[in-house]
C-alpha cells in the first residue's frame, strides 16, 4: 500500500511490516522476562514445598526430583508457549483469545501425568499447584501482550 505525500509522489509502502516485526520482537521480549519470573516463581514454591516437607518422590524407579529440574521444566515449556504465541500473532485474526483457550488447554493436560505418577499425596497435590504457579505467570502475561495493538 502506497501513500501519496504533500508533492504528490508516491511514498511507498506503509509501515505495517515493520510494526509487525516490532510487535513480534516486544512479544518474544515479554515472553522471555515472564519466562524467568516463572522459574524463580516455580524453583521457589517447590523450595518451599521441600521445606514444609514435600520429598517429590516419584514412585515409578523411586527417583526425586531436585530442585533445579522444575526451573529447566518451566524455561522450556515456557518457551514453547512463547513460541505458539508467536504463531498465534502471526497467524490468527483473534491471537489473544486463541492463545488463552490454548494454554489453559495445555496447562489442563499437563495435570494428568501428577495424578497418575502413583506419588503420594503431598507431592502430587505440590505437583498439581506447580503446574498452575508459571501457568498464571504466563499465560496472562502473553494474552496481554497479544491484546497490545500500539504499532
Amino acid at each position: 500500500m502506497s501513500s501519496m505525500n504533500d508533492t504528490g509522489v508516491a511514498a511507498g509502502p506503509a509501515s505495517g511490516r515493520t510494526s509487525h516485526t516490532h510487535r513480534l520482537r516486544r512479544l518474544a521480549g515479554t515472553g522471555f522476562i515472564a519466562t524467568l519470573a516463572a522459574m524463580a516463581a516455580t524453583t521457589l514454591a517447590a523450595g518451599l514445598a521441600q521445606a514444609v516437607g514435600v520429598d517429590f518422590e516419584i514412585p515409578d524407579g523411586g527417583e526425586t526430583i531436585p530442585l533445579p529440574g522444575f526451573a529447566v521444566v518451566t524455561g522450556f515449556f515456557s518457551v514453547v508457549g512463547i513460541v505458539i504465541a508467536v504463531a498465534l500473532l502471526r497467524w490468527s485474526a483473534r491471537p489473544a483469545e486463541r492463545f488463552v483457550w490454548t494454554a489453559v488447554s495445555l496447562t489442563a493436560i499437563s495435570l494428568l501425568p501428577p495424578l497418575l505418577s502413583g506419588a503420594n499425596t503431598a507431592t502430587t497435590t505440590a505437583l498439581l499447584g506447580l503446574h498452575l504457579v508459571p501457568a498464571t505467570v504466563m499465560i496472562p502475561t502473553l494474552a496481554r501482550s497479544l491484546r497490545t495493538r500500539t504499532d
